[in-house]
């Protein structure tokens, strides 16, 4: 080209790295579907389109990492066999479960949730211990209960990360989480929570909120709002059966819904095309960089979801019981039926300890016994305070 005054034809194409294995496969990359011909003389190119590039995923794993983590802390603080009359896979020696009936999902004594950071609305209103908001959505009840959320967030969360980067998808993943404890407290204030779902449900919110906010950019956009909006829904329902702790779910889902429009706003392709044009290029009309319902839609998310939080906050450290004022919402969380009841309060009973004999009286169904232990400990009362409340 040296030794040539004549001008080269160059054909400007703004690609995306988004991976073609995933569901984003169905995405319109600027300049794929109207692609810009000009003739001009082989300048130089702005770029590559940061806002289309793809992230490496490390955050997310590194979030189950940690849950997997305090999972195996919290067994190991939980101690059943020295806390407990009976446990579950006892050749796991100090790391055993719980008796079935006091915990189904494999896991520690509520107790030992309690002590490692479970949401406890009491103490967070009485004992000001807001903290608990944000810790109990790292601890989990059981294995199955692990297993479940953490498959759910690399899927999902993985998938975001490559494509927003780890500080985007990190905020909404512990703001959805605290929204989803909040929205729990707020309704279920007499068990104590715990669990990601809360998170988890904020990234089904936020690919939600994606999708619509960014719906120009995507082919078959109906075939994947449809798509997603099943999965929704069917987790959702899921959270009507007992020990569900649903209000979680809905809370983490509306916050991680509303931070999408604001976190995951992507500019539209005519001003991608503009901004990543060679140096030299004039266009006729210069592209706004987003679209009037984006920006609409920004605004409206990000102060819905400030007066939400801030007014949840408030109203749950004053001690209101959310049930108060909405009779029929607690059918959001559980639906009673023939098969099974939505009464799972915690087993409360009064103790009495004269020497070796301790008398224990259920205070649900007033049945009582007397059991023959020594300086019994908390957790081994709870258990049979358990056994003889079921």
């Amino acid at each position: 080209m040296s030794g040539e005054a004549g001008q080269s034809e160059i054909q400007l194409r703004v690609n995306s790295k988004r991976g073609h294995n995933s569901s984003s496969n169905n995405m319109v990359h600027p300049l794929s579907a109207e692609t810009t011909t000009t003739t001009l003389s082989s300048p130089p190119f702005r770029g590559e389109p940061k806002h289309y590039r793809k992230w490496f995923s490390w955050l997310i794993p590194l979030f189950v990492v940690a849950n997997v983590v305090l999972f195996v802390i919290t067994m190991y603080v939980n101690n059943c066999p020295h806390n407990s009359l009976s446990c579950i896979a006892t050749f796991l020696g100090r790391f055993s479960f719980q008796p079935f009936k006091e915990n189904p999902l494999l896991g520690p004594s509520s107790l030992t949730l309690q002590k490692m950071g479970a949401l406890d609305v009491s103490r967070v209103v009485h004992r000001h211990q807001g903290w608990r908001l944000i810790t109990c959505m790292w601890l989990h009840a059981g294995v199955f209960h692990i297993l479940s959320n953490m498959l759910g967030i690399l899927v999902i969360g993985i998938r975001l990360e490559q494509e927003f980067g780890f500080v985007l998808i990190g905020l909404l993943y512990v703001i959805s989480g605290f929204g989803g404890s909040l929205l729990s407290a707020l309704f279920i204030q007499l068990n104590i929570s715990v669990g990601a779902s809360g998170a988890l449900f904020g990234l089904l919110g936020g690919m939600l909120s994606e999708l619509i906010t960014n719906w120009t950019i995507y082919d078959n956009k109906l075939a994947a709002l449809l798509t997603l909006v099943i999965i929704i829904v069917i987790n959702l329902a899921v959270g009507i059966l007992p020990h569900v702790d649903n209000f979680a779910h809905i809370g983490g889902f509306l916050t991680g819904f509303l931070l999408g429009f604001v976190f995951l706003i992507r500019p539209q392709f005519g001003w991608v095309n503009q901004r990543y044009a060679p140096l030299n290029y004039s266009p006729g009309r210069a592209k706004p960089k987003f679209k009037k319902y984006q920006c609409i839609l920004w605004v409206l998310s990000l102060i819905i979801l400030v007066v939400g939080l801030s007014v949840g906050l408030v109203a749950l450290l004053r001690g209101v019981d959310a049930n108060d004022h909405c009779s029929w919402c607690h059918y959001l969380s559980c639906v009673p039926t023939s098969k099974w009841s939505c009464n799972t309060e915690a087993a409360y009973c009064e103790s009495t300890q004269l020497g070796n004999q301790l008398n224990i009286t259920c205070s649900s169904n007033g049945k009582s016994n007397t059991y023959y232990k020594q300086d019994p400990t908390s957790s081994q009362i709870q258990q049979l305070c358990t056994q003889l409340c079921s």
